[in-house]
């Protein structure tokens, strides 16, 4: 250390501190300025980056958000759907009970009139073959003139063994 005492130049150093100074500048100028650009240029591209990374995420949330919304709102309208048509087919089956009772109960008062026609004339033509009966029977006891009460029941039963009922 001594000996770099005693060699010690004015000028030399002088020069050196120039040189060094000069370097300091051109680098400044050259190097750091562009270096010193490129990582502020980096720094705000991975600020750009994380920012619309941020907001891609918060749209992603959004988009999400909206189609769970879209897809409960889809949900509620097939369920109204589906509830209509049960209750369309309930009224269709309710309709068609309703309206085969009602042709049932037709064909049951048809039927039933029908029943009380045939009754009626059944009746009808029995009361005419009874009167037709009891006219045979009253000529043929006139015809015979008969005296005792016991003839007169002996014919009467006589003839009604022989009538057949038609």
């Amino acid at each position: 250390m001594e000996k770099l005492i005693d060699q010690f130049s004015f000028g030399l150093f002088f020069w050196q501190i120039l040189i060094f100074v000069g370097l300091v500048l051109l680098l400044r100028k050259f190097a750091w300025k562009p270096i010193l650009g490129a990582v502020n240029e980096r720094e705000e591209g991975i600020k750009t980056a994380l920012a619309s990374a941020e907001d891609a995420r918060r749209e992603m949330e959004n988009l999400q958000a909206s189609n769970e919304k879209l897809l409960q709102e889809a949900r509620n309208e097939r369920e109204v759907m589906m509830k209509e048509a049960r209750e369309i087919k309930a009224k269709m089956i309710a309709d068609a009970k309703e309206e085969a009772q009602n042709e049932a109960n037709k064909m049951i008062g048809q039927a039933q009139a029908a029943i009380e026609s045939e009754k009626k004339a059944a009746m009808a033509e029995l009361k005419n073959h009874v009167a037709e009966l009891s006219v045979q029977i009253a000529e043929k006891v006139v015809k015979k003139e008969l005296s005792s009460k016991d003839q007169q029941l002996e014919l009467v039963d006589t003839m009604l063994a022989d009538a057949k009922l038609n």
